[in-house]
């Protein structure tokens, strides 16, 4: 797993399609529903009419995580839901999510890190869940 200055990702031997439902079933497994889902390849072939690799972002939420977020930052919706992404990558794919400590220091709001924290474990897993499919 590899962590970047916003995110962390892994890449995975799975194909994209496999990649995409590895993934739903292991934020699910971690109380994550998607609730969006954005097809990056198809908006800009119809939009501006571009050739794009296969690439989804995913609008992850865990309605306790996103409980106790608002309750704590009212704004904080506008940093919601976690996305995560998937793309291929060779035969393979790249799966990269959020990294949900960034929520509780764009803020500034301490009792955010719990939270945070809480959602940072949550994604690790699920990209170890990813990394092991």
């Amino acid at each position: 797993m590899k962590q970047f200055e916003y995110g962390l990702k892994v890449s995975t031997s799975l194909g994209y399609d496999a990649a995409v439902e590895t993934t739903v079933e292991a934020l699910k497994s971690q109380g994550f529903g998607v609730l969006t889902e954005i097809d990056v390849k198809s908006t800009l072939k119809k939009k501006i009419d571009v050739d794009f690799k296969r690439y989804v972002i995913l609008g992850a939420c865990n309605p306790n995580l996103a409980h106790a977020a608002l309750k704590a930052e009212d704004d904080l919706g506008l940093l919601l839901p976690c996305n995560v992404i998937v793309y291929e990558d060779g035969e393979g794919s790249v799966v990269a999510v959020m990294d949900p400590n960034l929520m509780a220091g764009v803020t500034g709001n301490d009792t955010l890190s719990d939270v945070a924290s809480q959602a940072r474990n949550a994604m690790e897993e699920v990209l170890r869940q990813v990394e092991a499919a």
